[in-house]
């Protein structure tokens, strides 16, 4: 029996201490964003795309450039507050480098060394280029401060436990596209809008227990995180829109059935109704063409 208990208090300690070591959280050292420049027009694209005032604009208001946060997201781990990501150097980011933020951005970590949430988008974002990371933030920083405090999230005991977000990026975080061939420039784009910027798959992908996308059950949708009614399918085989019609729909926000986009989509489709259109109808042909 003792011989037992050594053997499980070793197994629990070699677990503790592997779980430790992966969940480190990693910083961007700025290397690669060396010597870029910003382009504040593709940044303001890129923020389009990426629906930065989406969940930072302040609930409710029509200004969607002052990113006062407050936007809660709701799910079955607790409720999550988005931050005040203006320029004001207390509450805001305005005391972030370029690598501050790219490693807030990319690699869900804090310029203090904490992790993030998984609320915060980075596991689709983690895929932005470094110049679009670099003109993003040259974008933000002519956008309007604001001193409001951030809230602090509503999350209970254990998944408030920041450490432990960094166990689960080592299991769901990763670079790879998901459609790994495209063969055409536009379904290159379009790859990039869906997988990226525009982060489609955290909403119309369905989640394991603790939270991971099913990637064999991508864009197919699956229920609200906050118990409210479902995501819809997108995926090509349920949605049956022509590539088009996804494309009316982006810059309209009518569907073919002469329907209204609404909730979070809403402000998508006033997002992407803002790109050249040649990007809505790469995402749309990215659609059309998953298997």
């Amino acid at each position: 029996m003792k011989f037992i208990l050594q053997t499980l208090a070793l197994i629990i300690l070699l677990g503790v201490g592997v779980g430790w070591t992966v969940s480190v959280p990693q910083i961007d050292d700025g290397v690669t964003l060396a010597g870029l420049t910003p382009d504040i027009r593709r940044g303001e694209q890129v923020f389009l795309a990426s629906g930065c005032s989406s969940c930072h604009a302040k609930p409710g208001s029509d200004d969607k450039l002052t990113l006062a946060g407050g936007y809660r997201i709701t799910s079955p781990f607790g409720t999550f507050i988005s931050p005040n990501i203006s320029q004001h150097p207390e509450a805001g980011i305005g005391g972030w480098s370029l690598p501050d933020f790219a490693t807030a951005v990319r690699l869900g970590v804090s310029p203090e060394g904490a992790h993030y949430f998984p609320a915060f988008p980075y596991a689709s974002y983690n895929r932005m280029t470094d110049q679009d990371v670099t003109d993003l933030f040259g974008y933000m920083q002519s956008l309007p401060v604001d001193g409001t405090p951030s809230a602090a999230h509503e999350v209970g005991f254990p998944f408030s436990i920041r450490r432990a977000v960094g166990v689960w990026k080592a299991r769901y975080m990763t670079d790879a596209w998901v459609v790994a061939d495209a063969a055409t420039p536009e379904l290159e784009r379009g790859r990039y809008l869906v997988e990226a910027l525009g982060h489609c798959a955290e909403c119309h992908t369905p989640r394991d227990v603790i939270g991971g996308l099913d990637r064999t059950a991508w864009m197919t949708g699956g229920p609200n995180p906050s118990g409210d009614g479902r995501i819809p399918n997108i995926h090509p085989s349920a949605l049956g829109w022509s590539a088009d019609e996804i494309t009316d729909y982006l810059d309209s926000g009518f569907t073919p059935e002469f329907d209204v986009a609404g909730g979070s989509m809403k402000a998508v489709v006033e997002n992407y109704a803002q790109l050249p259109a040649s990007d809505r109808a790469a995402v749309a042909a990215y659609l059309v063409s998953l298997p």
